[in-house]
């Protein structure tokens, strides 16, 4: 591993940007999957991949666009997403989760009339359905960064409010917490986490890493915070050795992370289980009595 990051600079700013990305995208899933809301990533994604599209139509038809990458313009269609799934849950407040099939639906269904008014698919529009963390820049691994940063400061600056949020809405609001304005300022991180993630491990797999280290960590956390260090912890595993795999295997490295991720999760399910049971064959064993 040491070796290649050494030898190739391609690796070098794709090890890179797995570590920022398996920093932020467990950081913002931890909040999620204890809000039930993990689906959010799934319908932000593909509001994305609508955004994305409409940066390759532009740049097909228009020349000023050529220049512009279309990750920047599927970063809009995010944001604008995020505040209309806010906007629609406060409007269905006794059915938040309506929210995100409504989003989900709509991202699909824009992205494929865009992608076929480009006259279908093709290899850039792979890259970013699936990853392509080799290709990217020195400019994607600027953005990445500054993406991690707000993200990053988000969760640090506000996270008393978010945990708050998080467990007990109603209870925090009361207590003062301007929840409408948190809660605005979490989906955009939410947005910036799926932006910032396309080249990692794609648009189709990006709330995998989001939700899966979240999901292994939770099985065996005894606190939040201990839930949230795990997390990133494991899905920091799943990118260096599915970059690893990836590379000497020569496997698609957004699948490969995701399949370490499972691993780890299908490994903690495990670990958990035999341990159970040794403690409860040893707890039924009988005492042997002293003659």
């Amino acid at each position: 591993m040491l070796e290649m990051i050494l030898h190739y600079e391609i690796m070098q700013r794709a090890v890179l940007a797995g570590m920022i990305i398996g920093v932020i995208a467990p950081l913002i899933g931890v909040f999620l999957v204890v809000r039930r809301l993990s689906l959010i990533a799934d319908a932000l994604s593909h509001v994305t991949l609508s955004g994305v599209a409409a940066g390759l139509l532009l740049q097909k038809y228009f020349s000023f666009f050529q220049s512009v990458n279309p990750i920047y313009v599927g970063m809009a269609f995010s944001m604008i997403g995020s505040f209309f799934v806010e906007q629609l849950r406060r409007l269905y407040r006794s059915y938040q989760e309506l929210a995100i099939p409504v989003i989900l639906s709509g991202g699909i269904g824009l992205g494929v009339v865009l992608i076929s008014a480009a006259n279908g698919f093709n290899v850039d529009v792979a890259g970013y359905l699936f990853g392509s963390i080799l290709a990217v820049g020195k400019s994607e691994i600027w953005s990445i960064a500054a993406a991690g940063m707000v993200v990053a400061a988000v969760v640090f600056f506000f996270y008393k409010e978010l945990f708050a949020l998080s467990f007990d809405e109603e209870s925090a609001a009361l207590s003062g917490i301007p929840r409408r304005w948190i809660n605005g300022l979490f989906i955009v991180s939410v947005a910036l986490v799926i932006t910032a993630s396309i080249r990692v491990v794609g648009i189709l797999l990006v709330s995998g890493l989001i939700t899966l280290p979240v999901a292994a960590s939770l099985q065996i956390a005894k606190s939040f915070r201990q839930a949230l260090w795990l997390s990133v912890l494991f899905a920091q595993i799943a990118v260096l050795s599915g970059l690893a795999a990836a590379f000497y295997l020569d496997w698609a490295s957004g699948g490969t992370i995701i399949l370490v991720s499972v691993a780890i999760l299908l490994s903690v399910l495990a670990i958990k289980e035999g341990s159970r049971r040794i403690r409860r064959f040893f707890a039924n064993r009988p005492a042997h009595k002293e003659g």
